[in-house]
């Protein structure tokens, strides 16, 4: 028996394939800006222009990892929350733990990929040059920094990471709760709450959680622990880097996980 557009994965996995392709320039731009990385560029927007261009080092890792852990974390949530409520769990619950759990796992298994794509961002690494950067740049921090170094801000990544999606989830489920139902023959109307939903769930999980996106960024820049970097960061610029690259970053998270959450409804009425 066909799984039931409900329990198959394969709506999210491509919406967020397909997210994660249009919206990688955008999160070159944000990784850039909230390392502090330096482009070309006389204004604030031909700088971002800049560094949204190619080329697009480890575009595939990047893509490949983003379509993977979102598809799994959107799947996963949608799941378990649906097995907690049958279980009797109120929605916060429902809609908080699952999401929790697999953001961590999808995190920790990602970091060394995400921290890799980053560093090789840096206008003029060398590593970047290389076939394939990412594995490239992974051997390179193993064999100076050792295995763990891979690792380096898992902490500030999940404290990050699981937050956003938790409140996407969250903000999404409390949403179709509570907006007012509309008729499922009116396509008009159901694109238009389907859209409301998405886009108030990406922007709210990318923007309370851009100081985490700073500090993980800054400790790969610096090998520091999280709790020093941001007392360092915090004695430089006062309360400033908490909202470093802001601009570039609550576009390139929440127009990705607004898209993924709009496609996978879109996809599930497709497939």
């Amino acid at each position: 028996m066909a799984p039931s557009s409900s329990s198959n994965p394969a709506p999210y996995f491509a919406a967020a394939g397909s997210s994660a392709l249009v919206f990688f320039p955008l999160w070159k731009a944000a990784a850039i800006g909230q390392s502090g990385y330096e482009v070309a560029g006389s204004s604030p927007m031909q700088k971002y222009l800049q560094a949204m261009k190619p080329p697009w080092r480890g575009s595939l890792v990047v893509i490949g990892g983003m379509t993977w852990a979102r598809a799994a974390i959107f799947y996963g949530s949608d799941m378990g929350s649906q097995r907690m409520r049958e279980q009797g769990y109120g929605t916060a619950l429902s809609s908080t733990v699952p999401s929790l759990t697999v953001s961590v796992f999808a995190q920790t298994v990602n970091q060394p990929f995400v921290r890799s794509s980053i560093m090789i961002q840096k206008p003029g690494e060398e590593l970047a040059l290389r076939t394939f950067p990412n594995f490239s740049m992974i051997k390179h921090l193993a064999a100076t920094k050792g295995p763990t170094s891979l690792w380096l801000g898992l902490d500030a990544a999940i404290l990050k990471t699981a937050p956003k999606y938790m409140v996407a989830v969250l903000i999404k489920d409390y949403m179709g709760l509570y907006l007012a139902p509309v008729d499922p023959k009116d396509k008009n109307l159901v694109l238009l709450k389907s859209a409301k939903v998405s886009v108030t769930a990406g922007i709210a999980g990318a923007v309370l959680t851009n100081p985490l996106d700073v500090v993980r960024n800054e400790m790969f820049k610096t090998e520091e622990a999280m709790i020093p970097c941001m007392t360092r960061m915090s004695k430089e610029t006062g309360v400033k880097w908490l909202f470093r690259g802001i601009n570039k970053n609550w576009i390139a998270v929440a127009a990705p996980i607004a898209s993924t959450i709009f496609l996978t409804d879109r996809f599930k009425a497709l497939l």
